[in-house]
């Protein structure tokens, strides 16, 4: 798993010391244990996971500027993006944001007993608060782009970037959002796409331009009802 890691992260041209592909390789043991009992994963191969977990989260790193900054995975699941990017960027002050609480609680103690210092919460995104506290927002197959935007924006300072990872429906997604987008503060910058095995991936990078209006994030239900 570690020899895959490393050549892939390499591929992408993102620098991860062995040391820092082995606490990968120790995570995805704790992960892959735990999902025998509870539904974290469906990808257990551990070469499989090494490209389609932790490679695809740490090409993220060649998108934005990571060093100290403040970063939070909204939906992170079984902790993807957010975990690598911590691994592999450890400067980071970050996140972990979830609705269910029984994934938070297993990432809090993983993560404590690897001595990797994050936060984490289990609450919905548009109930969190912490309004324009994050420099970076990541997040990853939580929802189509003009739903998690309402999610995401929110959260992002303005300056900020937030890094939607995405299929190959990327550039549909990005025209379906561009109201939402526009009345959210951001702006599309790019879409950037990046290799992960013999598939291609893409990311599409957002920058929040102006302050979110007050009257969003709105409740969950409405949001899934009439996306903006």
């Amino acid at each position: 798993m570690t020899e895959t890691l490393l050549s892939a992260c390499a591929r992408l041209g993102v620098q991860l010391r062995p040391e820092q592909a082995a606490q990968c390789r120790d995570f995805l043991t704790a992960l892959l244990e735990k999902n025998k009992v509870m539904n974290l994963t469906a990808i257990t191969d551990p070469e499989a996971a090494a490209l389609l977990h932790f490679a695809d989260s740490l090409a993220l790193l060649r998108y934005a500027d990571f060093e100290n900054k403040r970063v939070i995975d909204v939906g992170c699941g079984a902790g993807f993006p957010g975990v690598p990017l911590k691994i592999g960027a450890p400067s980071i002050e970050l996140t972990l944001l979830d609705s269910l609480q029984k994934r938070i609680v297993w990432l809090d103690e993983t993560l404590r007993a690897m001595h990797i210092p994050a936060q984490c919460v289990s609450a919905r995104a548009e109930e969190f608060g912490h309004r324009e506290a994050f420099d970076i927002v990541v997040s990853r197959a939580v929802a189509r782009l003009n739903v998690l935007a309402e999610l995401c924006l929110p959260l992002l300072k303005t300056g900020g970037v937030f890094l939607a990872m995405k299929g190959a429906a990327a550039q549909e997604e990005q025209e379906e959002a561009q109201r939402a987008l526009s009345l959210l503060g951001g702006e599309v910058e790019r879409i950037e796409r990046y290799p992960v095995g013999d598939a291609t991936h893409c990311v599409v990078v957002i920058r929040k331009l102006r302050p979110t209006p007050p009257a969003y994030p709105r409740r969950y239900a409405k949001i899934k009802q009439s996306p903006l």
